[in-house]
């Protein structure tokens, strides 16, 4: 098992250029993120919406497949999600990340190299 970001997740739903970085680093191992995973990826369909009005049906259809991504959501320990935001100067939401994967002891696959520092960190202290 591996824990996915929103960063890495929408690369490949997107089609965007690390997309396919993305999907050999993920290999065929089952994948589990927070719950709040779908709302980021939510936000980031309404985003490219504005930006590209004119892409609305690819974009829509593009969010459509997260669903079938067979994802594990997973609850997180807010107060424990806190505090490693606090230690590390991460938002709660990429804290949840890497809290998750330290929780079940996982590689967390991300494109934003501050969650990558935070989650290599947490598994070598």
């Amino acid at each position: 098992m591996k824990v996915v970001d929103a960063s890495a997740v929408c690369a490949v739903l997107f089609g965007e250029p690390e997309g396919r970085l993305v999907i050999d680093q993920l290999g065929s191992e089952p994948l589990a993120a927070p719950t709040l995973l779908t709302y980021e990826v939510a936000n980031t369909c309404w985003k490219k919406l504005r930006r590209h009005p004119e892409q609305r049906a690819q974009l829509l259809a593009a969010h459509a497949r997260f669903e079938r991504l067979g994802l594990e959501q997973a609850p997180v320990d807010p107060a424990a999600v806190v505090q490693l935001a606090e230690s590390t100067g991460l938002t709660a939401y990429d804290a949840a990340y890497v809290w998750l994967a330290g929780a079940l002891g996982v590689e967390l696959v991300s494109l934003d190299s501050r969650v990558q520092r935070a989650a290599a960190a947490q598994r070598q202290g």
